[in-house]
Formats: C-alpha cells, structure tokens, sequence
C-alpha cells in the first residue's frame, strides 16, 4: 500500500471532526517525521473547513513535502523557531507541539538547544495560546520520559529513573519537564491539555541528518549496502508506523482528557533493534554486519535494554490500528522519495 493511501485511510477514521470546523491549527515541527504526518492527515481528511498552519524553520523543506497542498485556501506556511517568542495575530484553536531535537547526534553536540527546544519552545506556544484563544493543546512528547524502566511495561502512570548528569538526559529532562510545564499551563491557566508519548517511530519522509537506528539501516539498503548495526542489538522496544502515530495523535487531539498522557505504540511491533535490521535487510535483501560505534555516537545512544508500552489508554479512545510490522516497513521504504 502507498503512504498516500495510509494517510486517507487515517483521515477518515471515526473522529469528531466537527470540532476542528472553522478553526485554525498549528503543527510545529511540520517538517520533522511525525509532525508532517500530522499534516497529512489534517490535509486529507474529507470535507475539510479548517485551516492548517505547518511551521517549520526550514522553508523549502515545508515546499518540498507539502507542494500538493500549495494551491489549497486551507494550507498555510508558517516559518518559525519555537525557541522565540511567536509573532503573529492568529488565534490557534488547536496547537500539536511536535517541534523536537530527536536525532541522537544533537545529544552530544548541541544538548543545550536540545533542551531549550522542548522546554523553551512549549512555553512560547502555551504563552501565546493563553492570550490567543487556544482551545486545545497537544505536546507530543516521548516515551523516553520513563527512563531505564525496571523490565515491566510502560503505563502511563509509570515514572522510571533518569540520571540528570547523563548528558543524554538532555533529551529525557526536556521531555519529562516540559510536560510538567504542560500541565502547570493547564492547572493555572485552564488551558485543555494533552500529552502523546510515541515509542520509536519510523515512516518514510526522515531526514538525510536523521541517525535513529531505522533510518540508518534504511539508507544501507537503499544505497545497495548491507545494514551496519553499532550494537549487538539486544535492546527490546515497541515500535510504531508513523502513519499510525499520527492517528493516535489526532484521537489525543480531538477525544483526549485534559492532564492525561497517551502512549502510543504498536503492540504488535515488539522487537530487538537487532530484528527490525533483520527484518530491513530482508525487504532489501542485504545482510547485517556489526560495527563498533565512535565516542561520539555512543553519547546519544538509549542506554535503555527494554522498552514496551501498554495502549490500553489510548485504545479507550477509540484508536485502533492493523497490520504488520514487516508490510508497513516495505511501505515505508518503497515511498522514501
């Protein structure tokens, strides 16, 4: 199946989209992998009367991804760094905060923007929505925030330990506080909040600078190469088609409690990093090779052996999904442009 038809499929799930009617929606982060899905669907969905505003820093990126959309009255461009205060007289009735510094490699080179782009960035966008009629607010934030966990599996009342002077902690803190920032908006200010938390997520539209692990393996078998593991690849985790995510984004957004948090995973796609490159090379019909990693790559390694989340939250909602792992990574991989 196409990503295309995916994203129509997501698109019309049984949601209540009346809500959205008339009313203006930012995505930051509309460039990144999981946000320009949301934009997807939020473009896809049938009878569309709302407008979607996707912000991003990078310009021609935003032009690139979302050029069918270009001609639509619906769709804005919105050129902006969360790290700054928001500049505009729009009211967003619905904001998804998705702008965050996920790739590995910014853990050990720039930590500190990292941080500032969680923490920093949902401030600015909680501050403005508080002046600005803001109805609804989703951060999507992280399944890091459960820490090295103890081996049981991740609900969401579950808070696992995190060493602060980790520098990888970077990521973890930022996540863990910002949301604590979401709900202190939403307890002093009576802003609605909601907070998703994806496992590991993979798609096709990542970045050529994206170094998580599927994204690697991926460009391996695209350039006719075996996957090159930097492990041995015992670290068990949930996973989630991107396509997937964004439908549990949108349940989060349109039937999610205010102060709740949602993970969203696939509890079908539970596996080793070392069975996700097995099952990479296989579509690619490659093989798996192990390669040390450099010091620079093991400062942004998980250092969590295991990883699984429970759903049943988020499937209370509504959200239900189909299919396996191993179709929709050959999805995946046949719509990489």
């Amino acid at each position: 199946m196409a990503y295309i038809d995916d994203i129509k499929n997501a698109a019309s799930v049984d949601l209540p989209w009346e809500k959205l009617s008339g009313k203006n929606i930012l995505v930051t982060g509309a460039t990144g992998l999981i946000g320009s899905c949301v934009v997807d669907v939020l473009m896809n969905h049938e009878g569309q009367d709302y407008h979607v505003y996707a912000s991003g820093r990078n310009e021609e990126r935003v032009k690139q991804h979302f050029s069918e959309y270009r001609k639509s009255p619906y769709f804005h461009f919105l050129k902006y760094d969360v790290t700054e205060p928001l500049q505009s007289d729009k009211d967003f009735h619905f904001i998804i905060a998705a702008a965050s510094g996920a790739n590995p490699v910014l853990y050990s080179i720039d930590p500190v923007g990292v941080m500032k782009g969680n923490f920093c960035g949902v401030d600015n966008l909680l501050a403005y929505g508080v002046k600005h009629n803001l109805e609804k607010f989703v951060y999507v934030s992280s399944g890091d925030v459960y820490g090295e966990g103890d081996g049981r599996v991740f609900t969401e009342d579950y808070s696992g330990y995190v060493n602060p002077l980790n520098l990888r902690s970077c990521y973890t803190s930022a996540k863990r506080a910002t949301e604590t920032l979401c709900i202190s908006y939403a307890h002093q200010y009576g802003i609605d909040v909601s907070i998703a938390r994806p496992c590991h997520t993979y798609g096709p539209h990542f970045t050529e600078s994206d170094t998580r692990v599927y994204a690697q393996f991926i460009r391996n078998i695209l350039r006719g190469e075996d996957i090159v593991m930097k492990s041995t690849g015992e670290q068990f985790r949930s996973w989630c088609y991107v396509v997937d995510c964004a439908n549990g984004i949108m349940h989060v957004l349109l039937k999610g409690t205010n102060g709740e948090a949602y993970n969203i995973a696939d509890e079908g796609s539970n596996v080793t990093i070392k069975e996700l490159a097995e099952m990479i090379a296989k579509i690619g019909g490659k093989k798996v090779i192990i390669d040390l990693p450099s010091d620079v790559e093991k400062n942004g390694f998980n250092v969590v052996s295991k990883a699984v989340f429970s759903t049943d939250r988020l499937q209370s909602l509504g959200w239900c999904i189909a299919g396996s792992m191993i179709e929709k990574l050959s999805c995946t991989i046949s719509n990489i442009e």
